[in-house]
Parts: C-alpha cells; sequence; structure tokens
C-alpha cells in the first residue's frame, strides 16, 4: 500500500527521483520509507517486509546514491555488492537498479552463473559501481583474481531466506568474510528463520529491524484472493484449461513441483491453444531468459515454472498464480503466490490440493490461518469453480481460435549466452520434444541434463572392424558420393564375407584346452 512520502520528501538524490519519475515512481511504499532513512546514514538493517512491497528500492536507492559515478572521478572497482539467491532476482534487481542510476551513469552489473565467463570479466575490467551476484559465480571470479571487494563500502544480502534454503549460507559467510570490516550490511528477507537470526548477530553491528505490513508469522499480500480446491491429479489439467479462460486475466504463473512435471503442462496448455512457455533449472540460461522476456513482453501469457522463480520475477501485470501441485510448505507457498498482488495491484492465487497433500496443506493453512483446513472436491464440471473465478460457463479445454491472440514463444529468440549448465552432456543426432509440444531436431552437442531420459527412438548399435561396418558376416564400406547417397561396394562386401568365412573355419579347427572358455579373433 503506497504512502504520501515521495522519495525526494526521504531525501533521495533529485537526479534518482527524476530517474525514477521517468518510469512512473514517485512515492515510497511503507518498507521503503522506514529503511531509507536507515540506509541513508550508513547504518546496519535488518528489513522484513512480505514479498512484492518494494524492498529492492528500500536497500538499492541508497547505493545508488552514495556511488561516485564515473563522471564524479569514481575509480571503476565495485563500491556496493547485493547478493542474490537466484539469477532471475539478479537480473531483476540490476535491471531496477540501473533505472535508478541512469541519469547519473551509475554502471551495474549483474553476475551469475550459467553464461560464459569472458563477457562478465570484461565489463568487470571496464568499470562498475554496484555488483548484483549470485554466491557461486562471485566466488568463482574472486579465486580467479577478476574481481577484489576492497572497494566495497556496503553489501545487501537480499532474500537471505531463500540463500539459506538454496545452501548457500556457508558461501554468504566466506563472502562476509572478504569485505572490508568497514562497511554496512544490510539484511532483507521475507522471513527470518533462526540460521538467519544467528547470521545477522555475528555480521552485523547493532542492526536497526524495520518491519512493514509483516507479522512475526510469514504472511500472505492482503491484495491477493485465495483459492483452495481439492483436486484429482488427472482432472488438474483440465480445471486449469478453463482457469485461464477467466475474466479479466492478464499474465498468470503456474507452479509446478519438478522439471518434467512442469514440461508437461506446458506441452498440454500449448496443445489446447494457450501460449505457454517453462522456466526451470534444466534449462539453460539463454532459454531462461528468453522465456521471460517473451513473458514480460505479453508474447506468451502463461509462465510454468518450479520454485527456482518463485522469486525475483517482479512483473505488476501478473494477476494470477496457479499452484498446480500443492507446496511443499508455508514459505513457498508465500513466495510461489507473492508473484502477483504486488504492488498495491491485486490479485488471484489458485491453489490444487490432491489427497495426498492433505497433511502439508493442513500446516500450511494452520500456520497462514488462510481458513480452508479441508477444501472443497472440486472438478472441472463444479459450478462454484466458474462462479469464484468468473469463467464463462461455457469455457472448453481448448481456448477458442478467436481468442488466440499472442503471438507465443517461437516469436522471441534465444540468445546465445555462451558458456553452458553444468552437469549437461551433448547429445548428437536427437529429435526431442519443446517446450511448445513438437519435436524439433536437437543440434549436434545440445545440452541436456544428466539423467534425464533420452525422448527418441534406441539407435542400433552396429559392429564395426577396422573402422567398416558389419552386418552379419558382410562388410559394408561406405562411399560418399557428392551427387547422391552412399552405397555399399559390391566387391568390399564379398571380400569382408569370404574374410569371415575364414575365420570362422580357423575357429572351429584350433584347439581348446579342457574347461577352457572358447576365444575368438573379433
Amino acid at each position: 500500500m503506497s504512502t504520501t512520502s515521495t522519495f525526494a520528501d526521504l531525501g533521495v538524490r533529485p537526479e534518482t527521483v527524476a530517474a525514477l519519475s521517468e518510469i512512473g515512481i514517485t512515492h515510497a511504499f511503507a518498507i521503503q520509507e522506514y529503511a531509507l532513512p536507515i540506509a541513508q546514514r550508513g547504518a546496519d538493517l535488518i528489513g522484513q517486509a512480505p514479498t512484492g512491497t518494494g524492498k529492492t528500492f528500500g536497500f538499492g536507492l541508497p547505493l545508488v546514491d552514495r556511488v561516485v559515478s564515473p563522471e564524479e572521478g569514481g575509480h571503476g572497482a565495485p563500491q556496493a555488492l547485493v547478493v542474490v539467491p537466484t539469477r532471475e532476482l539478479g537480473l531483476q534487481v540490476a535491471k531496477d537498479l540501473a533505472a535508478a542510476g541512469k541519469l547519473r551513469g551509475v554502471r551495474v552489473l549483474p553476475i551469475y552463473g550459467g553464461v560464459a565467463y569472458e563477457p562478465q570479466i570484461d565489463a568487470l575490467k571496464k568499470g562498475v559501481e554496484i555488483l548484483v551476484a549470485t554466491p557461486g559465480r562471485l566466488l568463482d571470479l574472486i579465486k580467479q583474481k577478476h574481481l577484489k571487494l576492497n572497494s566495497v563500502f556496503a553489501i545487501v544480502l537480499d532474500e537471505a531466506d531463500r540463500m539459506l534454503d538454496l545452501g548457500f549460507l556457508e558461501d554468504v559467510e566466506k563472502i562476509l568474510s572478504m569485505l572490508p570490516e568497514q562497511r554496512q550490511t544490510m539484511l532483507f528477507s521475507a522471513t527470518m528463520p533462526d540460521a538467519i537470526v544467528a547470521l545477522s548477530r555475528r555480521f552485523l553491528h547493532s542492526p536497526i529491524t524495520v518491519h512493514a505490513g509483516h507479522s512475526e508469522e510469514p504472511g500472505v499480500s492482503p491484495q491477493t484472493k485465495q483459492f483452495v480446491y481439492r483436486t484429482h491429479s488427472l482432472n488438474k489439467l483440465e480445471m486449469l484449461a478453463r482457469i485461464l479462460q477467466a475474466k479479466d486475466r492478464g499474465l498468470t504463473m503456474v507452479f509446478s513441483r519438478t522439471k518434467r512435471n512442469c514440461d508437461r503442462v506446458t506441452e498440454d496448455l500449448d496443445f489446447r491453444g494457450f501460449a505457454a512457455a517453462a522456466v526451470h533449472g534444466d534449462l539453460n540460461q539463454g532459454a531462461r531468459e528468453r522465456a521471460l522476456r517473451a513473458f514480460r513482453a505479453g508474447k506468451i501469457d502463461v509462465l510454468v515454472a518450479t520454485d527456482v522463480a518463485a522469486r525475483g520475477i517482479d512483473i505488476a501485470a501478473v494477476t494470477h498464480v496457479i499452484n498446480f501441485d500443492c507446496p511443499e510448505d508455508p514459505e513457498t507457498y508465500v513466495h510461489r503466490i507473492g508473484r502477483t498482488g504486488r504492488a498495491g495491484a491485486t490479485g488471484v492465487a489458485v491453489t490444487f490440493v490432491d489427497w495426498e497433500d492433505m497433511p502439508r496443506w493442513r500446516i500450511i493453512d494452520k500456520t497462514l490461518e488462510i481458513g480452508e483446513p479441508e477444501p472443497r472436491e472440486t472438478y472441472h464440471t463444479s459450478e462454484w469453480l466458474y462462479s469464484d473465478l468468473d469463467i464463462p460457463a461455457d469455457a472448453a479445454a481448448t481456448l477458442p481460435s478467436a481468442q488466440r491472440s499472442r503471438v507465443g514463444l517461437a516469436a522471441e529468440k534465444e540468445e546465445d549466452l555462451g558458456g553452458g549448465r553444468r552437469g549437461q552432456r551433448p547429445v548428437r543426432g536427437r529429435s526431442r520434444r519443446s517446450a511448445t509440444g513438437t519435436r524439433d531436431a536437437a543440434p549436434v552437442d545440445a545440452p541436456v541434463a544428466d539423467g534425464e531420459p533420452a525422448d527418441h527412438e534406441p539407435r542400433q548399435r552396429r559392429r564395426r572392424r577396422n573402422g567398416e561396418v558389419v552386418k552379419g558376416d558382410a562388410t559394408q564400406i561406405l562411399f560418399s558420393d557428392p551427387s547422391g547417397p552412399s552405397v555399399p561396394d559390391p566387391v568390399a562386401a564379398a571380400t569382408g564375407a569370404a574374410d569371415g568365412q575364414a575365420k570362422a573355419r580357423r575357429r572351429r579347427r584350433s584347439p581348446r584346452k579342457p574347461g577352457s572358455a572358447a576365444t575368438t579373433t573379433d
């Protein structure tokens, strides 16, 4: 919920205020109003607020205001550091801070894994004022001596609880130990588990804690209307197809628990006529960014994601979030549905709860006080589904052709970001199913995650002898003719057949010791 305070009232630099005005931001939200005066004077700070309430500018504007830009005599070494748990969040934070520092020429660089090192190293050599980094790639660049942190006067740990969930706590502690002793440390998070509280006690000096619209328990934005339905796994897709035809539905995020199911849902929606794309950990960074760009631009209106995308996607136009699979815990539920109802906008959150999910759902309901411990059993034919979500009564299992106005993911070009994803192996000559449900011929060395079963017919193995293909007792030597297909050489085939017969006769005549295994010359 916005306040009456403007950023100028809160002491933000005029150049930053003007840059924010250019993108339509003039008034501060509660967390920004409370955090900005504290952060601007260099004090350590702990900020806690529900997701989607503007924490980025709460810590980002003081960084932008205090760094020395190139025009003001900046030396090019990083002066401020923001550590984030995911690539998507890093890109979003970097975009926001760059927009705020545009008029002063403040350089903001996101660095993260899954892409080539060289562009990031080149950008560091040219100079940057603010780094936004994931822990792994940051430590890699420090170890390779491409980056030093001795000029950093402020560090921000954004979504600290998520870093704990992803196992980054040890890396974060290592990064904090590399920074100058005299620095400002700010920690922002939606929840405060014990490990994060312990971290703050070790590395923050007399921090000031601010809460904005937040209770001690994790909560949900009051702008988001929540619906919960007990469903059958075989009926989820039918229900989803109807919900996606609700009146006034805008951009929609659908959350699935597994990467494989994420792909299956995307393919099914594409088959039914919806403009959908998938985002999950098995996609390379170029494919993930392509899907997010298409989503932001409205080329697709359904993004099917695993929890890797539950944070960092800050798009005001997301009107619906659908938990296709029930979240694992209350925190995951909060972060998922926090993608809608952001920055004062209204939103709708729908959760499917299968019978086997009921124990975990009761814990979520009790913790967050949702008031739906026993969701109503619902199918795609249930009347209340249509009335609750304002779905037309004649909505069918597929999107009518007249409503298929989105250009789709194919209209968004995938950038070649270089590098590769750890744990991928080359696959040669493979045909695999794309995120749009069609089968595409994969290029040579196309990356596929380890352990992913091949989506193709098994290749027939062919025996070879001295580089020649052996088929039965005949050897085929293929001659490549530019003007036509390869053909077998009949002379070589006959010679190979004769050689095979002679070897067989020698094996039959060769004596064997009693009890020894048969030997072959092949």
